[in-house]
């Protein structure tokens, strides 16, 4: 199953506190394989991406099924390096 991450054009920014990389390597780390989305940033215009995901922040993964999971970096490495990426959510109440 292909993914994409959805993310900043700044893909030279690797460190720990970026979110956008704290994704990536943990989507690297996990073994799975994505195609990368480069965004504007900063200021850059993000109203395709708000339309996309409801969200202005990056990073976000877009689903094979063209569903997108965004939240707070920390959060999605979480649930990335827990294996859970791929496997159903519960919907919000």
């Amino acid at each position: 199953m292909a993914v994409k991450l959805h993310r900043c054009k700044n893909t030279w920014a690797r460190f720990g506190g970026h979110p956008c990389w704290r994704v990536q390597k943990a989507l690297d780390e996990a073994g799975i394989e994505y195609e990368l989305v480069k965004w504007p940033w900063p200021g850059g215009k993000r109203e395709k991406f708000v339309e996309l995901t409801g969200q202005r922040s990056y990073p976000a993964i877009e689903l094979e099924d063209g569903t997108f999971y965004r939240e707070e970096s920390k959060a999605m490495v979480a649930r990335i390096a827990a294996g859970e990426l791929l496997e159903p959510r519960e919907a919000p109440e």
